[in-house]
């Protein structure tokens, strides 16, 4: 069985860098379509792969998210997994992409949906703001909200993997944001203010291999605070360095549905793992009464017995994870 792609916004799907990648399917709000018409779409999703994975972002209004939550009850199938992530929009469509990307790789539908919270460790999604007055997303020092209502004042901000905030044309702003260590591709979606410092400035200094301009998300302005933005997110491009980093995590089976999975929590049925045994939790064994001292003292063997060899350590696939934040190894 194939696993297939859901979006809550048409917003969510970047174009494909190639023409293998399949697309995603987009759920209309409850407000624009019927809850029959929702529950059939999702059925034929179902009856055609298999599973369905559907990635949401965390801001997504409470009638919205409702209905989603409604029609995997009504279908009573674990084979659908809802998927919010904390990303801001533009980084959003790009956990999809690669998702639809690694759709076609031989992992269960288990791993690949668990593979959504690995992947977002290696999204390195910012924006460059005019104003950071209303940005509740990243902390911001005092200095920086007065300094927001100065005129011509901007601010580059990174909100994942790590929240950083500079004003740019300052001392002490040449190094800029961390950028990400490994091969990137930096995708730039231009919106009420200039795209130079990301289309030129940042690509330079992050050194990344080619720049994408992409149409800036709907919801961007209510999730940076400002409809003065532009907004960037870089990304590993090249989906066999995603299938390795996917591949190398150590795999379980979920407790609850049984699914392979990577990770302590399971992305369809939301069973967590048990913790891994440690040394202080296991048992002593019992001691063995000690013998009573014969009469007479049998006779000694006249080849002493060999030790037992100890048994060999399993051995363990460690992850290519920087910061795996609940990833087991």
């Amino acid at each position: 069985m194939s696993t297939a792609l859901a979006v809550t916004s048409p917003d969510h799907l970047l174009a494909a860098t190639d023409r293998h990648t399949p697309h995603a399917h987009v759920f209309s709000p409850p407000d624009e379509q019927p809850l029959a018409e929702a529950l059939a779409q999702t059925q034929a999703l179902l009856e055609q792969h298999g599973y369905l994975l559907t990635v949401f972002p965390a801001t997504l209004p409470t009638p919205f998210r409702h209905r989603l939550h409604t029609v995997r009850s009504l279908l009573e199938s674990r084979r659908i997994a809802l998927l919010p992530v904390e990303l801001p929009p533009l980084a959003c469509g790009m956990l999809v992409r690669q998702l639809r990307q690694l759709s076609l790789c031989d992992f269960t539908p288990g791993v690949l949906g668990a593979a959504a919270r690995l992947l977002t460790h290696y999204l390195y999604a910012g924006a460059v703001l005019g104003s950071v007055a209303k940005l509740d997303r990243v902390p911001v020092a005092v200095g920086s909200h007065a300094r927001s209502w100065l005129p011509g004042t901007q601010f580059a901000v990174l909100a994942a993997p790590t929240p950083e905030l500079i004003r740019l044309g300052t001392p002490g702003s040449e190094e800029g944001l961390t950028g990400p260590r490994f091969a990137t591709e930096l995708t730039v979606a231009p919106g009420q203010l200039s795209a130079d410092w990301a289309l030129r400035s940042l690509p330079a200094r992050w050194r990344v291999a080619r720049v994408h301009e992409a149409p800036l998300p709907r919801d961007s302005a209510a999730w940076w605070g400002t409809a003065k933005l532009t907004e960037f997110v870089a990304a590993i491009p090249d989906v066999s360095v995603l299938y390795q980093l996917v591949a190398s995590v150590r795999r379980d089976e979920c407790p609850g549905c049984g699914l392979e999975l990577i990770g302590d929590r399971c992305a369809f049925c939301a069973t967590p793992l048990p913790p891994a045994p440690t040394a202080s939790s296991v048992p002593p064994a019992p001691r063995a009464p000690a013998p009573r001292a014969p009469s007479t003292p049998p006779p000694a063997p006249s080849v002493a017995p060999a030790a037992p060899a100890a048994p060999s350590a399993p051995a363990t696939s460690e992850p290519v994870v920087a910061d795996p934040r609940g990833i087991r190894p």
